[in-house]
């Protein structure tokens, strides 16, 4: 397992082909993506808490490497309010993403400034140095609307670039219209949560995703290349054997795809591609 400036070290080393992507795993929904040379932080979460399972693999001041950084909603394992201003620091060439509807909010309580905050909503696209994010709504137990502006809090993102697609699907359960959505075009990876939801941890404010059923359901609709589950492991009160998923989709979709991943390694995932073949 890779942590601290060796984790870097390994991002700035990948080189991924066409047609592929690095992908590094930071515990809970938080990965590293690298797509040609453009370096993806989605909803990196840092900050050390006695009730973590995982130990943060970076600290802020280490991300010197990051092109685009993404936040799906502001729950602290999603933004990490404590960590952003570290990191905007540490990357100042970054661009940082969030749901439109909490941009202005969030910037003035992080202290980012306007320039590098770029708030999006469903079918909006912000594009850097040949990677473009597109929001995808998301309903974490519910598809919440703000009533005064349509926008939504919570989202999730489809990435594309260096010839791969890939989405992110934030906190979500399914909802209709949903596989609609990300069935128009060929998803090459989707990262999913597989933690689930109950009553239990509603009532204590702990707001739920997919069960890994509903996640390997959602995979065998969508059918992307590969699909690498998420949200299970950080905190014990909200957690989930991912063997439970893999083994679910080896029997319901053997000609699907999925690996579990470990904190910190990392993996090459996509086909070597032509250059000249759309994606």
């Amino acid at each position: 397992m890779n942590t601290g400036q060796a984790l870097i070290d390994d991002v700035e080393s990948c080189e991924v082909a066409f047609g592929q992507c690095g992908l590094w795993w930071l515990g809970q929904h938080g990965f590293i993506v690298k797509l040609g040379r453009v370096v993806c932080y989605l909803d990196p979460y840092l900050t050390p808490d006695p009730a973590r399972q995982a130990p943060p693999l970076l600290r802020a001041e280490e991300i010197s490497n990051a092109t685009l950084v993404l936040g799906t909603h502001d729950h602290d394992d999603h933004i990490d309010r404590i960590a952003w201003p570290g990191i905007a620091k540490a990357s100042p060439r970054a661009s940082f993403v969030v749901p439109k509807l909490l941009a202005e909010k969030l910037g003035r309580e992080i202290g980012l400034p306007e320039k590098r905050l770029v708030g999006i909503d469903e079918e909006m696209v912000v594009t850097q140095q040949g990677v473009t994010a597109t929001a995808v709504p998301a309903a974490h137990e519910l598809l919440d609307v703000d009533p005064a502006t349509g926008l939504h809090p919570y989202l999730g993102y489809i990435l594309e670039g260096n010839g791969f697609r890939l989405y992110h699907a934030g906190d979500t359960c399914i909802y209709e219209g949903m596989q609609a959505k990300l069935r128009r075009r060929p998803l090459d990876l989707a990262l999913l949560p597989i933690n689930g939801r109950d009553a239990r941890r509603l009532a204590a404010n702990c707001i739920g995703n997919m069960t890994y059923q509903e996640a390997a359901d959602l995979a065998g609709a969508i059918r992307p290349g590969m699909t690498i589950p998420a949200h299970f492991e950080m905190f014990a009160f909200n957690s989930l054997d991912p063997q439970l998923f893999a083994d679910y989709m080896r029997v319901k979709y053997p000609h699907l795809s999925t690996c579990i991943p470990r904190h910190g390694e990392r993996m090459i995932v996509g086909e070597k591609r032509s250059a000249e073949v759309p994606l």
